[in-house]
């Protein structure tokens, strides 16, 4: 009894003595996986350090957002993730990033610190120690806080907002998620940015402009144990990866190391077929998205169990409700949040993850809460007369939006589980949920059909993503040959993968693979498209708006059905000079590349022409009476057609910005020049001059009795000659382009003037003169915008949708 009193005495002595700099502090304690201490007089937080040397990750990221997509700062955004450890140095910690690009795996003490003594670290913070006792230090952990650590202000100068410094004297603590857990601290600071606002963005969604303020969060988190085993990558799993140069590789082996990302996923009865998960992976929703989103949100994510189940885990893929009193930045939670934003956006899923292994720590998925209506329009537009007998006709509409939703879920989902987009999937009866979908329409007994328009539940291919990643193999398998059946399987099934680089749009080459697309042949659904168009714009009309609405709303819910053809015309642009290829390995029997075949080129081709043909183009005469200039307070905004017209309703200026979308596609420099490779190689395949010819057939030989649709032609014909002049000039197309693109200005310019024409251009004095300028002063050619296209793909922003930090 008296050892025990003396130890307890002696516990008292050193708290006491350890304590001596907060003793006469009010202090509100926090006891976690780092012990901390709020002083709320002096608005500080202490920290108490007992880990030197001891490696732990460190997540910044955001609270709070500022609602703006183009500016690209929202609530929930993951930041960078680092490896982190408190190292002495003299009266300070350093918090130091050792770096984990550059590696020695091996048990030579010396060779790694060769390879670490190579390369650069970086000290995060240094700390002065305000007391120490027993291994322990106390730290004023306030300043580190209150550093812009998610580059809020270089992102808002980068956008061109304006330049923002941080005003401490407008910041403070937030304690609203500054919480302590046994593997996990959190602390959260509202900072306040001061400056100058030059953007527009940064205007329309603050209250005062030049006075920015968020909440960034900071967690401290416990890494995994060594328990967890990496799975080795392969270019056709469709899986994210990691990737660090391990120095320590023996000579013939190759010196970078990739592994895919995945959650960690463990049986409870290996032995078992089918077996319920040691820990499943639950990800939780953000209970502040409403009914009827909520549902379907929570039916789409729920999806990927399907794949789980198919390698024999029983429920180990689960989606609840977040708690009301969690917090979505803590790292032991999974979080689908819906996130809002003062114009439509991309939605994202973003990973934290151990950089030492590829384990997923949290997957965080951000949705834009504008997408959904955009399907809505998109829906109301195409519907014949929805409005035309009450005004509470939005089930049909909202049906189409909740379809897209469920299946957007599912896709952001699956980026935070640890896969890429498969943009190849549309061309294979819609096989995995991580392509982009445009919605399937079709005409059935000559009235449109929504039915069909997005896929429901998972994908071949998801499963064959969810079998490579997260099967869980017997200690007798050999996994390498285990793993490369599963893709040869996927392969014999005619299942094929094909990711981002690959599918966009502008200079790409994969015939297969496209964003937003449908259909095994390109050509083949632009005409099916087309012919949807055609239909819903014969049809629309004042009912497609509700009693008592501006016609100027009348003109919003026009602008996505106008160009209801653009992604699949991109799609359809890709197969003209383009190339069909794997991602093939030695050995898997994949053939590697090949040229499209000559009649699948020349199909996209003419449908490609109906693109930019006047008769397809031009908004029929009656319908024009439905778009009076704008109402008051309904002004035109980056979602409306542009008008040169001022007040007026523009149609010609709608035709110059659709074939300036199909011509600026078939016209990219990288696709004339494969034109022309193409060629050289099979004498049998379209060449750029047949592509010339084409254009120069339907455009400047072309001509109508009808005034209306001659004038459009002319701003067709306006583009035609625009793009082959960018060609003629261009820096990154071949000798051989610009050639021939000085051939076919040539051509333009004797068929203005030709006797033999059907009809006669009252423009060719024009056309003339600007060819006569081009030819005396090409050097100052330069490509003028169209009327810029509406807003498309959520947003007109060219980026991928997921996010691995």
């Amino acid at each position: 009894m008296k050892k025990i009193t003396s130890i307890l005495v002696f516990l008292i002595v050193v708290s006491n003595s350890f304590s001596q700099v907060l003793k006469d502090k009010k202090l509100q304690n926090y006891k976690g996986y780092f012990n901390f201490y709020y002083e709320e007089s002096q608005d500080k937080i202490y920290l108490e350090v007992d880990k030197l040397d001891q490696e732990f990750l460190y997540i910044s990221s955001l609270a709070s957002g500022v609602g703006s997509n183009d500016i690209g700062l929202d609530r929930g955004q993951l930041g960078a993730e680092r490896i982190v450890k408190f190292v002495k140095a003299g009266n300070k910690l350093l918090l130091v990033q050792p770096n984990q690009d550059y590696r020695a795996i091996t048990d030579n003490a010396l060779e790694k610190k060769s390879v670490e003594q190579a390369f650069a670290k970086s000290v995060l913070f240094g700390f002065k120690i305000e007391e120490q006792s027993e291994g322990k230090y106390i730290i004023d952990f306030t300043p580190f806080l209150m550093v812009d650590r998610h580059e809020v202000a270089n992102r808002l100068k980068a956008q061109n907002e304006g330049v923002y410094k941080l005003d401490l004297s407008k910041s403070a603590l937030s304690l609203e998620r500054t919480k302590a857990f046994p593997k996990n601290v959190e602390f959260e600071a509202l900072l306040t940015f001061e400056g100058e606002p030059k953007g527009r963005n940064i205007r329309s969604v603050t209250p005062t402009s030049s006075l920015v303020s968020v909440i960034q969060h900071h967690s401290f988190i416990e890494l995994p144990d060594n328990n967890y085993k990496p799975r080795g990558f392969d270019t056709r799993s469709g899986a994210i990866s990691i990737s660090y140069m391990d120095y320590a590789t023996p000579i013939q082996e190759s010196i970078t190391k990739r592994y895919v990302t995945r959650h960690r996923l463990e049986k409870k009865n290996p032995e078992l077929a089918i077996s319920e998960a040691v820990e499943p992976i639950i990800y939780y929703l953000d209970p502040g998205t409403p009914e009827p989103v909520r549902s379907a949100l929570l039916e789409g994510a729920r999806w990927w169990n399907q794949a789980y189940e198919a390698i024999g885990f029983k429920d180990a893929f689960q989606v609840q409700m977040l708690p009301d009193d969690a917090d979505p930045m803590d790292c032991r939670y999974n979080v689908i949040q819906w996130v809002h934003r003062s114009t439509r956006g991309w939605s994202y899923g973003g990973s934290v993850t151990d950089p030492r292994t590829g384990e997923i720590i949290k997957g965080h998925v951000s949705l834009g809460s504008l997408r959904i209506r955009q399907d809505f329009l998109i829906a109301q537009a195409l519907l014949n007369k929805p409005f035309a007998e009450r005004d509470d006709n939005y089930q049909p509409m909202l049906d189409m939006a909740l379809a897209r939703i469920r299946q957007l879920s599912a896709h952001e989902v699956g980026h935070t589980i640890g896969f890429a987009h498969n943009f190849a999937a549309s061309t294979n009866n819609r096989a995995s949920v991580m392509d982009y979908p445009h919605p399937l329409v079709s005409l059935t007994n000559g009235n449109i059909d929504l039915s069909n328009t997005y896929a429901t539940g998972i994908g071949n291919w998801d499963k064959v993503t969810v079998a490579y990643t997260y099967t869980q193999f017997d200690k007798n398998t050999n996994e390498k040959e285990a793993l490369n059946s599963i893709l040869e399987k996927a392969q014999q099934d005619g299942l094929r993968f094909i990711s981002d680089s690959d599918a966009r749009a502008e200079g790409g080459a994969h015939a297969y693979a496209h964003l937003w697309d449908n259909g095994k042949s390109a050509s083949e659904e632009l005409e099916n498209v087309l012919k949807v168009r055609e239909k819903a714009i014969s049809n629309f009309s004042k009912d497609n708006i509700r009693t008592n609405e501006p016609y100027s709303v009348l003109e919003d819910v026009f602008v996505p059905l106008y160009f209801f053809h653009r992604y699949q015309t991109e799609a359809a642009a890709k197969v003209v000079g383009g190339l069909d290829y794997n991602y093939s390995v030695k050995g898997d029997n994949q053939f590697t590349s090949r040229v499209v075949d000559v009649n699948l080129q020349k199909a996209a081709l003419n449908a490609l022409l109906k693109t930019i043909s006047a008769e397809t183009l031009t908004i029929p005469k009656e319908k024009l009476n439905l778009f009076p200039p704008r109402a008051f307070n309904y002004s035109r905004t980056r979602e409306s057609f542009a008008s040169k017209t001022g007040v007026a309703f523009d149609p010609l200026s709608a035709v110059s910005t659709s074939s300036d979308m199909t011509l600026g596609l078939l016209l990219h420099p990288q696709r004339a020049n494969r034109l022309i490779q193409q060629k050289s190689l099979d004498n049998t395949q379209i060449g750029l001059d047949d592509v010339f010819k084409s254009l120069i057939d339907n455009s400047f030989k072309k001509a109508y009795k009808d005034d209306y649709l001659n004038e459009a032609q002319q701003m067709i014909n306006a583009n035609v000659l625009k793009y082959i002049m960018n060609l003629a000039v261009n820096d990154n197309a071949f000798l051989q382009v610009k050639a021939l693109a000085n051939d076919a200005i040539y051509e333009i310019s004797q068929s203005l003037y030709a006797k033999d024409k059907k009809y006669e251009n009252k423009y060719a004095s024009q056309y003339g003169r600007l060819i006569s300028e081009f030819r005396e002063h090409p050097e100052k050619f330069k490509l003028e915008e169209s009327p810029k296209i509406p807003d498309g793909s959520p947003i007109g922003t060219d980026i991928c949708s997921y996010t691995s930090n």
